[in-house]
């Protein structure tokens, strides 16, 4: 993969551990994914892991990183996991995928 250019679209996904169920982590993460103009989602994954996956520009997706990093002020985030993929531009808009 070549590096991006500064306004290329690109994709960060991250996975976040702590407190973060019953806090509002999901609705934090969707309102900074709309507020940095990004698309993508937000989903939990077991009791204390949430998920997400965003596209935009590399500026965007690290304020947002650095969002979810920060959490809610009723959340704790013990740990963060992030990987920058390739944008496969599929997302509309900035969602919250629920579990089945």
């Amino acid at each position: 993969m070549t590096e991006p250019k500064p306004g290329d679209l690109i994709r960060i996904h991250i996975w976040v551990t702590g407190h973060v169920q019953g806090v509002g982590f999901r609705s934090f993460v969707q309102q900074s994914g709309v507020l940095f103009g990004l698309t993508g989602w937000v989903r939990n994954v077991g009791y204390d892991t949430v998920e997400t996956v965003a596209e935009g520009s590399r500026d965007r997706l690290e304020k947002f990183a650095e969002a979810v990093k920060n959490g809610p002020r009723a959340g704790r985030v013990d740990e963060t996991r992030i990987e920058w993929e390739i944008a496969m531009g599929e997302f509309q808009n900035f969602g919250v995928k629920y579990s089945v």
